[in-house]
């Protein structure tokens, strides 16, 4: 029996990793081939065709199979992965190398901006190629092409606030479909011209890069396509595991991949003018409309997985301490990972609405796609080269080898996409440098304003003494003072004793520590100390993964001098206003974005999970 749960465990595993992990790569068929022979730089031969299509099957066992797959997939941090795991994986392995250390965090948190420069063009370049099969069913539908890509964006993070635990079972049987269609397709034209499967020798990928050195470099920014979604792969092992990701890939994935791109070449070769749209005229006509309507909710899909991804990265960046706390909300009550986060669900939809208005067609998203995603690529392959030799530990030819190949490879693909700065390559790059300018500020601010308050802090355990000499009026119940620095003593406490000139019987003075890791165990969630007269100084540890949620935590003290009753416990907190000052510190302009930053963060007690009628919040104002 536990055999056979294990075999359905990982077929549903596997099954939800090809709907959500392989989404956008899944999609990538509907425009990659048409942005490459259309481009106009590709001479339209036989020989030509074949050199292209052995260049997609080899890049996609290169970065995918090989890259991803194979090598960036065992490197996981604790189980989880993507870019900010391996930052934080990383960032730990060169700890004692503090400048090294210090560059590959700014290294890594701007390739973490570049995903939501990603995480723009996807949605758009998607489901526009999708809507843009109906001007194959009739020229007439043209002028609705962006209306209708506008509606249905706008239904899609609409529905985002309900989660995805109704639809999200739909996505792995929907996208399978998917796959196998487009597979279908790809068989009934690789039957016209069989000859076309010999593409899949690289001396066809070597033989065009050596005859077209020039065009192969051009070509490069839009032949990236194919593989865009590729850092999907690592990014959800975390949900899916390593096995389930790489039992689809080769499994389904690839082979579905292969027959489609090697379909449209076929097609190419019976019929140079479908260039045009080479991906839905290899539908006959029948199937035209049941197709854009499948290739539309992939592309949806493709999209969800996209945003979550948003929602998720977000939340690990104000984990680790780059943003200011944001509303996070729980659309599921089993899944913690189902999150919602409202002003990151709108952001990104205003910025989606201004790429499909301003560049109005997939063929010119194109040109916007591929800078963010190969500088991501590029960041990757740095960092596990630190991980393989620092963490790993191994000897540094290896690691020299295993990644200075990837390195060449994704450096071509980002050289080229540099091709496309300003056709539109600018735009995620824009949109990346503006969140990197958010996220440095809030860390510089944030360090500033830690610093203001150690110079003006008093040492917790001195304080406690002169305060026990002549101590005031205690009243029963437990007070929690949080403090952002363990062993000085809070501003709430030092109101608190001003102005209601009372103590509670007992003390918890609480800081919460976010670490580099995902998860931190139960068993190290906290650290106590004893500080004499019912006072107890309490460290509560959480991974960049974790959910906050301080009274459960809390309860972990139990046996330990502190019986904690939650109808008796009372939150104390500081409502720090900050106030930019000329001089010092940041630049004005930065002073007063932090300022705004921390003014709009939401409460702490909510990020905490704090029972709003347990709570006080008293004011004091910090100058940096």
């Amino acid at each position: 029996m536990s055999r056979a749960a294990s075999k359905s465990s990982l077929t549903a595993l596997t099954l939800g990793a090809i709907g959500v992990v392989y989404g956008d790569i899944g999609t990538s068929v509907l425009y990659a081939v048409k942005e490459v022979f259309g481009s106009g730089h590709v001479p339209f031969t036989h020989e030509n065709v074949f050199g292209i299509l052995s260049i997609f099957f080899w890049t996609l066992t290169v970065i995918v199979s090989i890259k991803y797959v194979t090598l960036v997939l065992r490197a996981d941090n604790n189980g989880e992965g993507g870019l900010v795991a391996m930052l934080a994986l990383a960032s730990q392995s060169v700890k004692d190398k503090p400048r090294l250390r210090h560059v590959l965090l700014l290294i890594g948190i701007f390739g973490t901006c570049l995903f939501y420069g990603d995480g723009v063009i996807t949605p758009a370049i998607s489901v526009l190629s999708a809507v843009e099969g109906l001007e194959v069913v009739s020229p007439a539908f043209k002028k609705y092409v962006i209306p209708l890509t506008l509606v249905i964006l706008f239904g899609l993070f609409f529905v985002q606030k309900r989660g995805t635990t109704g639809i999200g079972k739909f996505f792995g049987p929907i996208t399978v479909v998917w796959f196998f269609c487009i597979a279908v397709l790809g068989v009934a034209q690789i039957l016209t011209h069989p000859e076309i499967l010999w593409a899949l020798s690289p001396h066809y990928a070597v033989r065009f890069i050596w005859n077209n050195p020039y065009i192969t470099f051009i070509i490069l920014g839009a032949v990236v396509l194919c593989v865009t979604g590729g850092e999907a792969l690592y990014a959800d092992m975390g949900h899916f595991g390593k096995k389930p990701i790489r039992i689809a890939w080769f499994s389904i994935v690839m082979p579905a991949l292969t027959l489609n791109y090697f379909g449209q070449g076929a097609l190419l070769l019976n019929n140079p003018a479908a260039v045009k749209n080479p991906f839905f005229m290899m539908a006959p006509d029948w199937a035209l409309v049941p197709l854009v309507g499948l290739a539309t909710m992939a592309t949806v899909i493709a999209s969800q997985a996209l945003i979550s991804g948003a929602f998720s990265v977000t939340k690990q960046v104000i984990q680790l301490g780059y943003l200011p706390r944001l509303q996070v909300q729980h659309t599921s009550v089993k899944d913690t990972g189902q999150i919602y986060l409202p002003f990151v669900n709108w952001g990104l939809f205003v910025a989606i609405v201004m790429a499909v208005v301003m560049f109005k067609s997939s063929s010119n998203l194109a040109g916007a796609y591929g800078i963010a995603v190969c500088t991501d690529m590029l960041i990757t392959t740095i960092l596990t080269f630190f991980v393989i030799r620092y963490s790993w530990n191994l000897p540094l030819a290896l690691c020299l080898a295993a990644t200075s190949f990837f390195f060449v490879v994704d450096f071509a693909f980002w050289a080229s996409n540099l091709l496309k700065l300003f056709d539109g390559g600018w735009f995620p790059l824009m949109i990346g440098g503006a969140i990197f300018t958010l996220m440095m500020t809030w860390k510089d601010g944030r360090r500033l304003m830690n610093d203001k308050l150690r110079a003006d802090s008093i040492d917790l355990t001195s304080f406690l003494e002169a305060v026990f000499v002549s101590p005031p009026t205690r009243v029963e119940g437990t007070a929690v003072f949080l403090t952002a620095e363990p062993g000085t003593v809070p501003n709430a406490m030092l109101h608190n004793l001003k102005h209601n000139k009372v103590l509670h019987k007992n003390n918890l003075f609480v800081t919460v520590r976010n670490h580099e890791v995902p998860w931190i165990g139960m068993d190290k969630r906290l650290e106590v100390e004893s500080l004499g007269h019912n006072c107890w100084q309490v460290i509560v540890n959480y991974g960049f993964k974790g959910d906050p949620n301080l009274p459960r935590a809390l309860q972990l003290i139990k046996g330990r001098g502190c019986e904690l009753d939650p109808m008796t416990t009372s939150y104390f907190l500081s409502r720090d206003i900050v106030v930019p000052t000329i001089g010092g510190g940041m630049s004005t302009w930065r002073e007063k974005l932090f300022s705004q930053m921390h003014h709009n963060a939401s409460a702490a007690a909510e990020f905490l999970s704090l029972p709003n009628n347990s709570v006080v919040e008293l004011g004091s104002k910090i100058e940096i």
